[in-house]
């Protein structure tokens, strides 16, 4: 004989001071962009107007802060992780920022720490690649550079 399991999930329901607390809890742990507030909004079943006296207190109150998010962001995804700016630019599209502020952030990072963490990555790859040719080696490195994000004119400029 066939059983059948229900599970029930009861969807807790929050007030609306409760749902705005939660998303300023949500700015205030990490730098957040609008469309991760939006997203994260689509969690509770709010009405437009609610969204948008939300996403205005968030602005308002200096807890959702699109340059400063974007500037975080570059710093993070560069001095930490060590991507490119290509490899930044393209996440921050998906996330919605617009190229002028992204253009307009990237002095977040300094021009030499970018060619230093170039040729660093670049020596440190390129040392571990046994067995191949020179060429083969600057080549697969180059590569290996440019799937970070880095250009490859960047990348060029190292070898001047």
């Amino acid at each position: 004989m066939a059983h059948s399991f229900f599970i029930h999930m009861e969807k807790k329901s929050h007030t609306f001071d409760e749902i705005k607390q939660k998303l300023v809890n949500y700015c205030v742990y990490q730098d957040r962009c609008h469309a991760e507030v939006e997203q994260k909004m689509k969690e509770f079943l709010l009405i437009d107007e609610a969204k948008e006296e939300i996403l205005l207190y968030l602005l308002k109150e200096n807890f959702l802060n699109e340059e400063r998010f974007t500037r975080s962001y570059i710093r993070g995804k560069f001095y930490i992780k060590h991507w490119g700016k290509n490899k930044i630019k393209m996440n921050l599209k998906q996330k919605q920022i617009s190229e002028r502020l992204m253009n307009s952030c990237f002095d977040e990072i300094d021009e030499e720490d970018y060619r230093k963490t170039i040729f660093r990555i670049y020596e440190d790859y390129s040392s571990k690649q046994k067995g191949l040719q020179e060429y083969q080696k600057k080549s697969k490195t180059i590569k290996y550079l440019m799937s970070r994000g880095f250009e490859y004119e960047k990348i060029n400029d190292i070898f001047d």
